[in-house]
């Protein structure tokens, strides 16, 4: 492989988006996204930060094998700055 080409290569797998960093910084926007809407649900012109819908299982399903139990559940609850959390974090991916 000649100098050149691998300058190039280098050069390729740097500007590469990783798919596991936008993961990551959109996981990072809505735990942020939910502390702010968290603390934001407190005052009262930013309460509609903290607005929004929970779903998920509300009871936990029980598997009992005998030599251990597995509990299964899972909820979610997205509000406005989860979301604004999200799109800040996209965002900011397409600037890196």
């Amino acid at each position: 492989m000649t100098m050149g080409r691998m300058n190039k290569v280098a050069y390729s797998r740097r500007n590469e988006k990783n798919g596991w960093s936008l993961f990551l910084l959109i996981l990072a926007g809505i735990v942020i996204g939910s502390l702010i809407g968290e603390l934001a649900s407190q005052v009262s012109f930013l309460n509609w930060l903290g607005k929004g819908y929970s779903f998920g299982l509300d009871n936990p399903i029980n598997l009992d094998l005998q030599i251990m139990t597995l509990i299964f559940g899972i909820k979610f609850k997205i509000t406005v700055a989860s979301i604004l959390g999200i799109v800040i974090a996209i965002f900011a991916y397409r600037k890196i």
